[in-house]
């Protein structure tokens, strides 16, 4: 294998939150001569998540997965990594953002996985978030997601569809065109 091809390792962190922990992950992973493609992080209660594309020559990913346990342990992370490609090119899908509120209740990510996989939509991000209305008080639930729509697909059917579907459910929704 050629030291110079780009190949991909997918690694997964979670951990006690607290200062640093990105700075040194990433320095380790700079370090190991390899690059970080994509990344999402996030704090979950007292929790640290965080999941990433990294790349880099496989000599160079092979150093940093040798290193991975040794990191884990010195920052208190538990760390999951597994070697991956680059995404291949499929179907044309076309982004879209969705947007949902509701008043919480259990299972609203449920229901609307199961409408887009049933839709035969894929969801390429989803971050949701409870608070508390403003004057009320109440409860409330927010979804946020990034779905990959099928060029072919009939975007006027989606749409009444969707809206159907989030108005039987009480759901306030948008769905429109993702913006870079």
């Amino acid at each position: 294998m050629n030291a110079n091809t780009k190949e991909y390792l997918a690694i997964t962190a979670s951990g006690e939150d607290r200062v640093g922990l990105v700075e040194q992950l990433s320095n380790q992973i700079t370090s190991s001569g390899c690059n970080i493609e994509q990344s999402r992080m996030g704090v979950l209660g007292g929790q640290f998540a965080l999941i990433m594309l990294v790349s880099g020559p496989w000599n160079a990913l092979s150093k940093l997965e040798s290193q991975l346990p040794a990191t884990g342990e010195e920052l208190g992370l538990t760390i999951i990594h597994k070697r991956t490609q680059a995404r291949e090119k499929g179907e044309a899908l076309i982004p879209y953002q969705v947007e949902v509120v509701a008043l919480d209740h259990p299972g609203i990510v449920h229901s609307l996985a199961q409408f887009f996989s049933r839709s035969g939509i894929n969801i390429e991000e989803l971050e949701t978030d409870t608070y508390h209305a403003p004057h009320t008080g109440t409860q409330m639930f927010s979804v946020h997601m990034t779905v990959g729509v099928p060029a072919k697909m009939q975007i006027s059917t989606l749409r009444d569809n969707f809206f159907a579907y989030c108005d039987d459910l009480n759901l306030d929704a948008v769905l429109e065109p993702a913006r870079s």
